[in-house]
Order: structure tokens, then sequence, then C-alpha cells
């Protein structure tokens, strides 16, 4: 079973830093260089200057990350981030919309610290997607020079009697410590919650035990899990007889799998087809799918556009070219012979459909993809827009319905991983709001 605990977290002094808004960031993975620019002049201790360092003129190529741990050794000597006095978790809620609707929801998890373990079947914690070298590496040498937690791995629990839902609802009752709303309007409020001293709240381990109690899925972060891995069994070498050491933990968002989560889906945009997808619609309803009226672009905007709050995993599909739209439903038992071993779980989620249908008809495998003959965005009309214009080559898009939740825990349970871009869970937690240090 997982083991969840909870830490002495670091955290901006509000006294020091100001309006907390300006010293919080998205994740490293969604900061794009317009947007890095904008957060560091924003606020000299935005922490993007901890999670994405950017590289500076004539630089050796690790001095970025040690800048970012002078910059850590400097904030916490001036008072800037200050460590809490007792272990706690740090109930946190996010209050957004729905993209692409007027739709509001909640959601509310806690952040701990959860202990590491290589992902095996059955294990404690399992991933749902493949990892890259690339991210890794720039990860690690982050984690070794800095060592702290920036952002959180994101993991989903089951909570099947409701309880970690009421513990929460309980914990938010008080006033927040922190309030801010970021720039994509969601509402981000966090509670800290004492496990140890003078006024511990035995909620905590009530919770930490449901959260405990079964697998952990890991919804986002699979490249710093991956990372810490990498980290503790490199110190373990030098620090062998240290008992419990706190590099076997790391910085874990946890959510139970019963809130009202949004999963996006992420729209496929091809190129390089012969006859600029003339011909796609014709071919698709011949072999793999059944074609339900033609589809105006209207139409495709206003039903995947929305997507966030389709069920998903019913096969449907949206298909954009230049000579007209139609709407895709998959015929499951064609798709039988040209599916990849796997569970039921992986061979029944519409990206895996879609992926042996863009090589049945198309002749992109995963090579292909990987060269370049598939784009990615999480926008319908944007992927439209793109054949519209031919955009780099765009003839076709292909717009989903987003991944179950319900599936993405089916497909780690079964030990499988999901094909590239199945997944982007919406909201994204902030980074900064807590930072853990690998340190008792």
């Amino acid at each position: 079973m997982p083991q969840i605990r909870p830490f002495r977290a670091l955290r901006f002094d509000a006294a020091s830093v100001g309006d907390l808004a300006r010293v919080v960031a998205p994740p490293y993975d969604v900061i794009g260089p317009a947007q890095q620019d904008g957060l560091l002049a924003r606020h000299p201790a935005n922490v993007v200057r901890l999670d994405l360092p950017r590289s500076e003129a004539g630089e050796e190529p690790d001095d970025r990350y040690r800048r970012a741990a002078r910059t850590l050794a400097t904030w916490r000597s001036d008072g800037t981030l200050h460590k809490d006095p007792h272990p706690s978790i740090y109930v946190y809620e996010q209050t957004y919309c729905v993209p692409g609707t007027a739709t509001e929801r909640t959601q509310r998890g806690f952040f701990g610290r959860l202990r590491l373990e290589a992902f095996v079947p059955r294990g404690g914690v399992l991933p749902h997607e493949r990892t890259m070298a690339g991210p890794k590496e720039d990860r690690y040498r982050l984690l070794r020079a800095t060592g702290v937690n920036t952002s959180p791995v994101v993991g989903l629990y089951e909570d099947p009697s409701g309880r970690a839902f009421e513990l929460l609802a309980g914990l938010t009752g008080p006033a927040p410590e922190v309030d801010v709303v970021d720039d994509d309007g969601t509402r981000h409020r966090l509670w800290p919650v004492a496990a140890d001293g003078d006024e511990p709240n035995p909620a905590v381990a009530v919770l930490l035990g449901v959260a405990g109690h079964g697998p952990i899925t890991i919804a986002d972060g699979h490249h710093r899990y991956e990372t810490a891995l990498r980290y503790r069994d490199e110190r373990r070498m030098t620090r062998s007889c240290e008992e419990d050491p706190p590099f076997d933990y790391l910085l874990a968002l946890l959510i139970a799998d019963g809130e009202p989560l949004t999963v996006l889906p992420t729209h496929r945009v091809v190129g390089g087809l012969a006859d600029g997808g003339a011909d796609l619609i014709e071919a698709a309803g011949a072999s793999l799918f059944d074609i339900r009226g033609s589809a105006s672009r209207d139409e495709l905007t206003e039903a995947f556009g929305a997507a966030g709050l389709a069920a998903g995993g019913s096969g449907r599909f949206g298909l954009w070219t230049r000579a007209g739209g139609a709407w895709l439903q998959a015929r499951r038992p064609a798709f039988d012979a040209l599916l990849p071993p796997g569970g039921d779980a992986l061979r029944r989620l519409d990206v895996s459909l879609l992926g042996v249908a863009l090589e049945a008809l198309a002749g992109i495998d995963a090579a292909a993809a990987t060269a370049g003959r598939i784009a990615f965005t999480k926008s319908a009309a944007e992927a439209i827009s793109w054949v519209d214009e031919a955009r780099d080559g765009a003839d076709a898009a292909f717009l989903l319905d987003p991944t179950p939740v319900a599936d993405i825990i089916a497909v780690a349970r079964d030990g499988d991983v999901m094909p590239q871009k199945s997944t982007y869970f919406f909201p994204k937690a902030l980074t900064g709001l807590v930072i853990n240090p690998h340190e008792w």
C-alpha cells in the first residue's frame, strides 16, 4: 500500500513578498518562453526562478540549475521562504470554469509526501503514460542542485465511501491561508492542517488512511516521479545507513477519483496526405467507422470545444478536412485485429482506436507520428483552423472526446500505458504554494 506522510513545507512569506499571486506560477511543462518572461518580470521572487530557471548567454549547461540553488538558499536566509513549524498536510481547493463552457467546478485534494516505489504490477503507485528522456534529465539536474520538489506529482486515490470528500469539506470551513486567482481565472485556496505540535488535527490521520488504502494512479507528473526515483537511488548509495530518509519521498497532490475531475482531450492534426485529405471521409466509412452525416465547422467546434463536459469513451470522433467535415462512430469489431496487445481497458480507449485508424487510413504509424506527421492541440477550433489554413501542411483534424478517469485508472491497474497525448488534467496545480525540502 502507498505511504503518505505530512511534512514541513517551505512557503512564501506574504509579509516579505506581498501578493502571493505574483510569486506562484503554472507547472514548468506548460510555460512557454513568453509566459516565462512575463513571470520573471512579475516579481523578483517568482517561483519560476526555482522551477524553470532560464539559461543566460555564455553560461555552462548546468549553471542555471546552480543559480536556482543559490536563489533558493538566499530566499531561505532572507525570509522570502519560511519553513512551517509542524508537519502538516495542505488542503487545496481549485474552483474553475471547464474550458469552452460556463460550467463551474470545484475540486479538493491535499498536498503530502508520497513514499517512492518502483513501478511494478499491482504496486502501490501506478503510472499510465510513457516518459521522455529530455524532460527527465532536466528535472533530475534541477532536483540534484536544489534538493527540493518545487512542483507536485498529482495522484488519484479511490474513495468509494466518500469519507475523504467529507473530511476535506470540513477542513475547508475556516478561512484559507492562501487565496489567489491565476491568469486563467482559476481560484486556488490552501489550508495548512497540522498533524503534530500543539494543536494536531485528528482528521489528518484519517484522511491519510483513506488515501493510502489502495493504489495511487499518477494523473500528472510522471517525469517528476521517475526523476525522484533516480535521485533517491543515487542518494541511497551515499547515505545507505539513514533510516527513512526524506529523499525517499516526493511532493504529491492527492485527489480522490470521486472528485469532479476534468480531463481534456488532445486533438490530432494530420499532414502529408496525398490528396489533401479529400477522400479521407469516404475511406474511413469504408473500413472502420460509421459516418453519421456531414458536419459543419461550427457544429464540430461546438461539440468538441466543450469536450471537458463529455463523458468520453464512446468511440465518437469528429473529422474535418478542407473538403468538409463528418461525424465518425467507431465500429469496434472492425478494430479488433488492428489493436496492439494489452488489456481490455487500453484497447477500448478512443486514443487507441484513433492510433490504429491513422495507420490504416493514412499510413501514419508511431514512427511517422514521432517524425512530425501529427500535431496536437487542446482546442478544437484551433485544429480546424490549422486545416483551413493548411498550417505546416495540415490536411485533416481528428477531434476527440476526453478519456474517462475510470479508464485511466483501469489501464494503470492492468499494467499498461496509454498512447502519447491521451490525457490532460485541468486545472493544473500551482507551483510555489508549497515546496517540499528533502529534510525533516
